[in-house]
Parts: C-alpha cells; sequence; structure tokens
C-alpha cells in the first residue's frame, strides 16, 4: 500500500480471490471515509444497485455509446473480484463509492494500440483489457520497452518461477490458508507497490500509452476526493499505483485530458460468465481458472477436501463410479504432492493430478469435463430488474419470463412441439430474435424419433456479448416482435436475389411476423416477375414450399404465398428444357441440384396437375439425346422412377441408349452418375440394369477409361458400403449366378434366400410387437 495525505492506494490483481480478502481487511482496517474504483464514472449512477439482493455476480458493467450501440465496453465484476468486494463494503457501511478511471464517453471513441476501436480500461472478452496490471493476462514480457508485458510474469520469473498462476497462488493466495500474513493486511499492498514500481521504473507505461490518460484522469478525481473526505481508500489495478503515488501538476493532468473525443453513452448492469472471465475466451484482463478462484474465495475451510467433494458429484453425475474412499484418498494424494514440490496448500495443479490418478484412472476425458463445468464453470450471474434497460431488452425479459425460458450460460438442447401453446410460443421468439441478429438460439436437429412440420429442436446459450446485440436491435423498434418486423421489411425492400427474398418469406412464417408479410410478399412478386433465370426461380421456389407447410401448424394464413409458388412453378416448367440445352460439366452439376429441389418441391405443394406437368419436363430432358448433358438426362430419368412415372422397361431402354458404342465415354459416364446418384439399389434388384453397366464398362476403350474413373468413382463412392460389396458380388458371380428369378437373388448369394422362411418372419414379428406396442400390433399382421 501506498499512502500519502490520507489517500491509501489499494494495488490489486483484477479478479484475484487474494487480493479480494485483502481488500477487505485492509479497508476494515483504514475505515475510509470515500471509497473510490476503477472503473467508468458515468457507472455512478448505477452503483447503489450493486447492494440490491437480485444483483447476483459475476456482473458487468456495460457501457455503449447511444447512436452506435455497437460501440461498447464491458467491465467485469466477479464475487471474488477486489473491486466488487470494495463495492459491496462501502454498500454495507454507508460510505460513499465513486468510479475514476477515464470516463467511457471519451474511452469507447479512443484506440487501444493495434487493437482497434475499443475502450480504454475496460474489461472486453474480444479487444483486450487491462493487460499491462497485475496477472491480467497480456502478451507477456517483450524485450522492448514498447512492447506489452504482463506484470505478473515478469515478478514470476524474477522470483525463479516459471509458473505466474502457480507463483500467484503461492505468494498470495494461500498466504491467509497457510497460517502466513495474519498481520498487518496493508503489508501485501505496500510490497505489491514496491514490486510495480520497480516495474515501471525498467518498462515505462509497459507498451500501454493510452494509461497516461487514464491515470491522470485518476490522479484529477484522487485530488477531488481528498478536498472534501479525510481518509480515502482507492482500489486499482496493481500497475497504476507508482504512477498514482508519484501525484503530479493539475495543470500537466488537464492538459493530457483536453480535447479527447467525446460521445453519449448509456450505462447499465448486464449477467456475466465465468466462462467470459476466463483468458482463453480471449479476454485480456482474464484468470485460467475462475470457478477455481471462486471456490477459494468462497470456502470457509478445508478448501481441497470441498473442491474433491464437488468433482466427486460432477462424476457422479454423469454415472462414473467416485466413492467416498475417492475423495479422501485424492485429499492425502493432493497434500503429498504440496509438500514434495514445496507449496505450502495444494493449489489446482496438485488438485488436479490427483483428481486425474485417483477418480479418473488417468484419462483425460473426464478431466475435461471437469475444468470445463467446475474450474471454469457456467455460471450466469443476474441483475435486479431495476437495472436501466433499453425498452427492447425490457420486452424481451417479459416474453423469457411469460415463456418460461431462463437464460443459461450452459449449453442445452430443447425440443418444442408446436401444437402446444408455450412451445409455439418459444419458437416464434428464437425466430425473431434470429431476425434481429441476436443469437441466443440455434436450430438443430431433434433428438425424438417423431419428425414433422410440428417439432423443432434449439440449441440454447446466453452470452453476455448478447446484451450489446439486443441494444444494437433496439433502433428497429421496442419490442421483439416490433423490431424483428421492421427489420424484415427493410430486409425485403433492399434485398435483390429472388432466393433471399423468398428465404426471408420463409422466415417471417417461422417467426409469426403477419405484418412483415405484405411488404415481403409484395417484394417477392415484383422480384419473381422480372427473374427470367431459370435457376433462381428454381432456386427461390423450395423456401416457398417449406413455408406454405408452416400455415396449419402454426395458424397463418399462407395462400399469397400458395399462388406466388404456383406460378415460379409454371415458370420453371417452361423455362427449364432450353436451360438445360448446351451446359458444361459445372453448370450441369448446378442444374442437376436445382431440379431435384423443384421434384422435392412439387411434391410437398400437392398440386396433381403442376406434377404432371413437371414429369412431362423430366421426360423431354430423359429422351433428348442432343444438347442436354448426360448428367442431366440421366438425373431426370431417376426422378421419373423413383416417382413411378417411367416402367423399368423404359428405362433400361434409355440406359442402354445412353450407353450403346455411339456414346462418348464420358457423356455415358456422366449419365450413370445422374441415374445413379439416388442410390444403387437398383442395380442391386434389377438385372438388366446391372448388365448394362457392367457391359458398358467392360466395353470402355483403354484410352478413355482413366477419364470416367473419377466419374464413375464419386458415383459408386457414394453406395452405402453393403450395396457395394452386394453389386461387386453380383458382378463377379456373372450374368444369372445370383439370381433365380426376375428381380430375386440366388441361393449362391451369402445373406439371401431364393423363398420367405415363415418361421423366421414370424420370429422377427413378434420382437417388433414388443417394441411397437400395441398400436403396432395390426401393422405387423400386415406385413
Amino acid at each position: 500500500m501506498t499512502a500519502a495525505d490520507g489517500v491509501a492506494l489499494l494495488g490489486v490483481r483484477h479478479h484475484g480471490p487474494g487480493s479480494a480478502r485483502g481488500v477487505r481487511a485492509a479497508l476494515d482496517r483504514l475505515e475510509p471515509r470515500i471509497v473510490l474504483v476503477e472503473g467508468p464514472p458515468e457507472a455512478d449512477a448505477v452503483l447503489a444497485l450493486a447492494a440490491d439482493p437480485g444483483m447476483r455476480p459475476p456482473v458487468a458493467l456495460l457501457a455503449h455509446v447511444v447512436d452506435e450501440p455497437s460501440r461498447a465496453g464491458f467491465w467485469p465484476f466477479a464475487e471474488f473480484s477486489p473491486e466488487w468486494e470494495a463495492i459491496r463494503w462501502a454498500a454495507g457501511r454507508g460510505v460513499p463509492v465513486r468510479f475514476i478511471d477515464l470516463p467511457a464517453a471519451h474511452s469507447l471513441l479512443l484506440r487501444d494500440g493495434d487493437q482497434g476501436d475499443v475502450p480504454a480500461g475496460a474489461d472486453r472478452e474480444r479487444e483486450g483489457g487491462r493487460e499491462g496490471e497485475a496477472g491480467d493476462g497480456g502478451a507477456g514480457e517483450a524485450g522492448a520497452a514498447d512492447a506489452r508485458i504482463d506484470p505478473l510474469a515478469v515478478l514470476a520469473r524474477t522470483a525463479g518461477h516459471d509458473d505466474p498462476e502457480r507463483w500467484w497462488e503461492d505468494a498470495v493466495e494461500h498466504r491467509g490458508r497457510a497460517g502466513e500474513g495474519d498481520g498487518d493486511p496493508l503489508a501485501a499492498f505496500g510490497a505489491l507497490a514496491e514490486a510495480m514500481g520497480a516495474l515501471r521504473e525498467t518498462y515505462g507505461d509497459g507498451g500501454h500509452p493510452q494509461d497516461v490518460v487514464r491515470e491522470a484522469h485518476m490522479r484529477l478525481r484522487i485530488r477531488e476526493a481528498r478536498r472534501t473526505h479525510e481518509e480515502v481508500a482507492v482500489v486499482c489495478g496493481a500497475w497504476h499505483v507508482p504512477a498514482l503515488a508519484r501525484g503530479g501538476g493539475v495543470t500537466a493532468d488537464r492538459a493530457l485530458l483536453k480535447g479527447l473525443p467525446k460521445a453519449k453513452v448509456e450505462v447499465t448492469w448486464v449477467p456475466w460468465t465465468h466462462r467470459r472471465l476466463s483468458r482463453a475466451s480471449g479476454y485480456g484482463a482474464g484468470i485460467d481458472s475462475p470457478g477455481w478462484y471462486r471456490h477459494l474465495f468462497t470456502s470457509p475451510d478445508r478448501p481441497v477436501a470441498r473442491w474433491m467433494t464437488k468433482v466427486a458429484g460432477l462424476l457422479r453425475e454423469e454415472d462414473l463410479p467416485v466413492s467416498s474412499a475417492h475423495v479422501i484418498e485424492a485429499v492425502r494424494l493432493a497434500d503429498t504432492l504440496a509438500t514434495l514440490r514445496g507449496r505450502p496448500l495444494p493449489g489446482l495443479g496438485e488438485t488436479t493430478d490427483a483428481v486425474r490418478a485417483v477418480m479418473c484412472d488417468g484419462s483425460e476425458v473426464p478431466l475435461a469435463l471437469i475444468r470445463d463445468r467446475l474450474v471454469v464453470g457456467d455460471v450466469l450471474g443476474e441483475v435486479p430488474e431495476a437495472a436501466p434497460a433499453v425498452p427492447l431488452a425490457r420486452d424481451l425479459a417479459r416474453e423469457q419470463r411469460r415463456l418460461r425460458m431462463k437464460p443459461e450460460a450452459l449449453e442445452k438442447e430443447v425440443d418444442l412441439d408446436l401444437r402446444k401453446d408455450t412451445d409455439a410460443g418459444r419458437s416464434r421468439l428464437l425466430h425473431r430474435l434470429r431476425m434481429l441478429g441476436i443469437g441466443w438460439g440455434e436450430p438443430g436437429r431433434s433428438r425424438t424419433a417423431a419428425t414433422g412440420t410440428f417439432r423443432e429442436s434449439w440449441r440454447l446459450r446466453w452470452e453476455p456479448e448478447l446484451a450489446v446485440a439486443v441494444a444494437e436491435a433496439g433502433v428497429w423498434g421496442t419490442t421483439v416482435e416490433s423490431a424483428a418486423t421492421a427489420r424484415a421489411q427493410d430486409a425485403a425492400v433492399n434485398t435483390r436475389v429472388l432466393a433471399e427474398v423468398t428465404g426471408l418469406a420463409e422466415r417471417c412464417l417461422l417467426a409469426g411476423l403477419r405484418d412483415a408479410l405484405p411488404t415481403v410478399m409484395r417484394v417477392l412478386a415484383d422480384r419473381a416477375a422480372l427473374d427470367v433465370d431459370v435457376a433462381h426461380l428454381a432456386q427461390a421456389l423450395p423456401a416457398l414450399v417449406r413455408s406454405l407447410r408452416y400455415g396449419d401448424v402454426r395458424g397463418t394464413d399462407a395462400r399469397a404465398l400458395r399462388e406466388v409458388a404456383e406460378g415460379l412453378a409454371e415458370r420453371v416448367c417452361v423455362g427449364l428444357p432450353p436451360a438445360c440445352a448446351g451446359l458444361d460439366a459445372a453448370g450441369a452439376a448446378e442444374m442437376r441440384g436445382h431440379v431435384a429441389q423443384v421434384q422435392q418441391a412439387l411434391v410437398l405443394l400437392g398440386d396433381d396437375a403442376l406434377r404432371d406437368r413437371w414429369a412431362g419436363v423430366l421426360r423431354r430432358l430423359a429422351v433428348r439425346d442432343r444438347g442436354v448433358p448426360g448428367l442431366l438426362r440421366g438425373s431426370a430419368a431417376r426422378l421419373l422412377l423413383d416417382d413411378a412415372r417411367l416402367e423399368p422397361g423404359e428405362v433400361a431402354r434409355l440406359m442402354g441408349l445412353a450407353l450403346s458404342h455411339g456414346t462418348a465415354p464420358q457423356e455415358a459416364a456422366a449419365w450413370v452418375e445422374g441415374f445413379l446418384a439416388g442410390g444403387g439399389m437398383l442395380l442391386v434388384h434389377d438385372e438388366r440394369l446391372l448388365a448394362l453397366v457392367d457391359g458398358w464398362l467392360s466395353a470402355v476403350p483403354a484410352a478413355a477409361f482413366d477419364d470416367v474413373l473419377p466419374l464413375l468413382r464419386r458415383t459408386f463412392g457414394g453406395f452405402d458400403p453393403g450395396v457395394r460389396r452386394t453389386v461387386g458380388e453380383l458382378v463377379r458371380r456373372g450374368p444369372g449366378g445370383g439370381r433365380t428369378g426376375e428381380g430375386a437373388m440366388g441361393e449362391g448369394l451369402p445373406g439371401f434366400a431364393p423363398r420367405l422362411d415363415e418361421e423366421r418372419v414370424e420370429a422377427a414379428l413378434s420382437t417388433a410387437r414388443l417394441l411397437l406396442g400395441p398400436g403396432g400390433q395390426d401393422g405387423g399382421q400386415d406385413t
């Protein structure tokens, strides 16, 4: 500690539980009349909320520019943060507390070195943070004075340690628990201030030129407090203590602050997470193990035994066999390792080694879970409802309460049944947030066996930076629904690609944005009328048809969509044949994808007349032998066959023509690729098709074989392994060698028989009835 003229400077490591305990002890000893804390002065207006019972750390101050919400910064506080401990100490004793760092109105507009536009002094998970302060995880010591240094790493190395975290644990975190340092609580602050003074003399600003401006502002605020209060306590990063202790002229400090850019900002409290306190998240002022540090700070006694109990509980939840004997043995091993390594108490390294050996049998897999859930943790803080917020954030909070969707830091999957009102409301909320760019939830694959349009699966995880996304989205409206509607209308008007407009229409239906649909549909009709590219029309149709399926489930009137979809389908039918002529290989492959999507879309659309017309278009493609690439002709034939629009005999005729001697080998291979892209079971069950392919392949000239081989390997490589083996076995046995009749497998092929084995079938049906239950028995009898 450095004290002069009634000012006590308590230099700390941000988010250090040892520093937090030291700050409380020092404040109890000093009993200052005012407490000054490193942080944006604009937050003084919301400091009183720190004493609210609804405020549960980890939390963060969020400051953002009113006219540019994306320009924002966070100042996080954990339960074990020294600054938070100072704030709570002052609140509990009625002592005024103030923030003294450079105002966010300036810092949000200043450049922080080479990191771009970021706020000075803000603890930011992406941009960096207070890398230059004690233990704040900077870039490490560098050889030049203008490089950023990590003071904690330098001190550890000076003390002969190669691990800064381990040195800090031994020097600070374990002092009180090991029976050391029970005397003067201010001694540790004095020693740390002296060490930082030596570092500042050697490294200057440590690669943080903006600290000069910040420290000038801090000195001015300290002088103001000293004029009105006899005893002042300042809690700040230890890196700043030497600069604040040296003092300086008022005129010089004011000159440093003159002419700084300034903006109007708003400040509020937002929930934070332990994961965002972790250095691994990119947070420059982070620590490696926030969950472990919280445990050290909150455990009243026997921290190692209590930690091992937590670990055992987590492993038991994962169905791993861990008993009380494992806990006892792990504690003993951790104590032994600490003694052998000369440490006052077991640290995280010793406990991890003990857990690995005793509870995990040497496996790293359970350790990864322990690190994720306990060492780092997924604790999500809470802020009171009285905290300032933009109207959109308040409406979102109301919707979350109404739908019983509590934000959580731990990722979880939820399945929604859209036939239920609550689940349908949850779906609409998540889709509306996605429309606004607020990624609370991501659609996933349903974990249930049920399929259909009435089920959705989502992966939910609330990240602290979503508060900034909510603030940014506030420009679109004051409620989630109105903001999403305005955003969708704006996107429709400014979108020039037809497929993007149809996708937007689908998203509007998913989100239940009825007021946005008229604008989207008008733009969609205009774009569709002007677009003459068949590929664009075909690409836009599937999203429209999918949207039609949501009408019944979500109660949305989709008649306008059906009219547009049917019009698009008609235009695709007219324009597809000429659009397929003269395409190169890449164009043919792209068009094949569009054709397959249109086929699926028309099946869903359910218009028999359109399907008949589409089948006629496919037949024209399949039978043309000039101009249309073989890939498209083969694909059209396969689609017709799968839709029962083409007889097997006619398919064999088309294949025979495509694989005749008059067709170039590359073109024939492309036809085979297009035809067999839907799967190779046809070759297993139709001897004629297999014989045609086999005969053609055997007759390919040696000079052309190398050219067609990649196409064939790509085609047959897409088959299931069982299909490939069966086709190979049939070809090896030769014509008729594996069959006893049309479409039947012969006795010589392992796994097949010429006739049905009734006894074995009955045994299988009995098992199927047990699995399906009473509802499946009738179907089993029919089988």
